[in-house]
């Protein structure tokens, strides 16, 4: 690669570091052609970007925004290294899981970055197929608020039916 060529690979990850406030960073080595190209595919479903990329030219990229909250990452930065990027912070995983089904415990996640939260090892796949959406937060949210206001509307049609009833008995 030509010095030209890093620092252009060098822009397009600072491009899509900037874009997207989550990321996967993953290893992909020990899965075939078939396999990469199906997780390809898979991501590109679930409009999740994935992009292979060396960790020196990586590093390079986040040190450039001068910010700590890129500091667990560093280490994570070896091996063969593909980048998830998506604007879900949890569709990667949810990608990975069910890749893994197929059988087997590859891709391995490295580690994520779920806005400024940093999130290392393998171990943390189930914790962050469980992170709620900022949809499925507002729809909680929308279901907490319209309880109440059904329950009290109930009461008041039921106690009205009641009165109904007894007016019409007597």
């Amino acid at each position: 690669m030509t010095p030209a060529q890093k620092n252009e690979a060098i822009e397009v990850l600072k491009g899509k570091f900037a874009q997207y406030s989550n990321f996967y960073i993953t290893n992909t080595e020990s899965l075939t052609v078939e396999q990469v190209s199906k997780l390809r595919r898979l991501c590109f479903e679930k409009n999740v970007e994935m992009k292979v990329a060396k960790n020196t030219l990586i590093r390079k990229a986040l040190e450039s925004f001068n910010d700590t909250k890129y500091d667990g990452i560093y280490d994570s930065l070896h091996g063969v290294t593909a980048l998830m990027f998506s604007d879900s912070p949890k569709e990667p995983a949810m990608i990975l899981s069910s890749f893994r089904k197929g059988g087997g415990d590859k891709p391995v996640l490295k580690a994520a970055l779920i806005d400024t939260d940093v999130f290392v090892g393998d171990n943390q796949l189930d914790a962050l197929t469980k992170i709620k959406t900022k949809n499925e937060l507002i729809g909680e949210i929308i279901g907490l608020l319209q309880s109440p206001a059904k329950r009290v509307l109930a009461a008041l049609l039921h106690h009205h039916e009641g009165k109904e009833e007894a007016t019409a008995e007597a």
